[in-house]
């Protein structure tokens, strides 16, 4: 059977009781991610296989079991209990990459809160606008990170308990400040885990979107059915992967796919907390003989431009299936990955707000070099006229992306803005907010964001596109194409590029034999 035949088999016969039913789950029975993650896999006598290899600034290595794991989540459960932490209070993750973001998640959804991950990079006020807006009761943070919390406390009374899990003993706590050690905490074998089921909320992800304030995404413990099964056949896990997504887990792709997604599996995962570099990239690749790998398109073009020498240096024949999520794959990236490891990077597409992989290349699936590639099983898309919102079925038309409710991991709606949720969904629709065309074998190509096509003497451009297509002129290691008001074309197309090192913006711009505004050394635009 070839693989497009495959793929439609895979269509045809596809229902999510088949996750249901590999994970044992039964409709009316209590569902509870952070148990699935550590206390099944261990009943299921994997509990001494590694669950995490962390490798964190300074060489430090940690390594932990599903056991390991299962007993650090009750713990910091039991600790967030005796606070008076109970189910549906939001706790809120403000960590780096570090062992106790990752089992702070499993502990807080163990005793039914609601985890509420935020990227630690965040300064005060944009903590601060999340934080308010979801009334959040607790926070488990850094001594690097206090700093942006003390500025901004005095403004949130529901944040009772500012955790530390880092706290030296040569300084002072303040106001509603606690003092954390995982490692000098007792261990807690059992811990009774609270009965969430399907519907109870699990994770709040906040997406800003292009407008407007931060929006709180709503997602339930019932994703985990969607996670599991993409992780499962998009990623192509299997019991002795060594699986690294690159995402940190203050986004969703770095829950659903670098926390909920593998350890549901029983899968073993690494986590790299030490800054990028192709070198260092490289390196732990090599060193923990990685075989999965899921990264971003800013990931991989950067690699692309720190050049093809340093690839060579390093013994990367463990891998063997790598994937991208984020944003859109350039063609060009999708070539080199095929000229240094052998193997495409397969585009995968979805959102904040679905939760889990919705249009995507499955392993042995044709590629095409700048498509998206087809939807999942078990996902209705296309893409929608954006005038009467009735799908589009002339292939290479462009239109909404689209798609069909009811999947496991779709966003129950967003955190106390009712009105905003209501406005994603039109005509029985799920509107995602992007534009794409589908050609004739059902694979989606990206246009751009609904709100970020540049209208150009009444012609629709698309920055992507033009952002690919300055990514293959060799010296261009990176892109950015943005509208500039004009007054005879209402809008003008306007590039920033980035140079491969060797390259001199001069030589770049005589090179592309085309028309350049301002291109010098200090304004390499076109």
């Amino acid at each position: 059977m070839s693989n497009t035949s495959l793929y439609e088999e895979m269509i045809r016969n596809f229902d999510w009781s088949i996750a249901e039913k590999e994970l044992e789950y039964s409709d009316g029975n209590v569902l509870n991610i952070g148990w699935y993650c550590s206390d099944r896999i261990c009943l299921k006598g994997k509990g001494n296989k590694t669950a995490l290899i962390y490798e964190g600034f300074g060489g430090i290595n940690k390594k932990y079991t599903f056991n390991d794991i299962r007993i650090a989540g009750n713990v910091i459960g039991k600790f967030l209990r005796n606070l008076g932490i109970k189910n549906e209070d939001r706790v809120c993750l403000f960590m780096d990459r570090i062992p106790e973001l990752y089992l702070s998640f499993l502990g807080t959804l163990k005793i039914g809160a609601i985890v509420q991950p935020l990227f630690s990079a965040f300064g005060e006020e944009s903590l601060f606008i999340r934080l308010e807006n979801a009334q959040t009761r607790a926070i488990i943070t850094q001594s690097k990170h206090l700093s942006k919390i003390r500025k901004i406390r005095d403004r949130l009374p529901n944040l009772e308990f500012i955790i530390i899990v880092d706290f030296t003993a040569n300084k002072k706590l303040e106001s509603r400040e606690i003092a954390f050690s995982l490692a000098e905490s007792p261990p807690v074998e059992n811990l009774e885990i609270y009965p969430t089921a399907a519907e109870s909320p699990s994770v709040l992800h906040y997406t800003s979107g292009t407008t407007g304030q931060p929006k709180g995404v709503k997602h339930v413990h019932y994703s985990i059915i969607s996670q599991y099964l993409t992780t499962k056949w998009v990623l192509d896990l299997k019991e002795d992967d060594i699986y690294w997504c690159t995402a940190d887990p203050g986004w969703v792709t770095g829950t659903s796919y670098g926390i909920i997604g593998p350890w549901s599996l029983g899968i073993t995962q690494c986590i790299l907390d030490s800054g990028f570099s192709a070198q260092a990239w490289y390196k732990f690749i090599e060193n923990n003989k990685i075989t999965i790998w899921y990264s971003a398109p800013t990931a991989i073009r950067s690699l692309m431009k720190a050049g093809d020498e340093i690839v060579r240096e390093f013994n990367l024949s463990t891998l063997r299936h790598l994937a991208s999520v984020g944003e859109p794959l350039n063609s060009e990236a999708v070539i080199w990955s095929i000229k240094m490891f052998g193997k495409p990077f397969h585009d995968t597409f979805w959102q904040t707000e679905t939760g889990c992989i919705m249009i995507t290349n499955f392993p042995g699936m044709k590629v095409k070099p700048g498509s998206m590639g087809r939807v999942f099983p078990g996902i209705i898309g296309t893409v929608l006229d954006p005038d009467n919102y009735e799908p589009l079925t002339e292939p290479g038309k462009i239109g909404l992306i689209a798609f069909r409710p009811g999947w496991p991991s779709m966003m129950r709606g967003y955190w106390n803005n009712e009105e905003k949720y209501r406005e994603k969904f039109k005509n029985g629709w799920y509107l995602s907010g992007d534009r794409s065309s589908i050609d004739n074998e059902g694979y989606y190509w990206f246009i751009g964001r609904d709100d970020d096509v540049i209208n150009t003497g009444g012609h629709l451009v698309s920055p992507f596109e033009v952002e690919s297509a300055l990514l293959e002129h060799p010296a261009v290691g990176e892109s950015a194409v943005v509208a500039k008001p004009d007054e005879i074309n209402m809008e003008v197309v306007k590039a920033f590029i980035t140079l491969k090192p060797g390259f001199s913006t001069l030589s770049a711009c005589h090179a592309t034999g085309s028309r350049v505004h301002g291109c010098s050394s200090k304004n390499p635009e076109r």
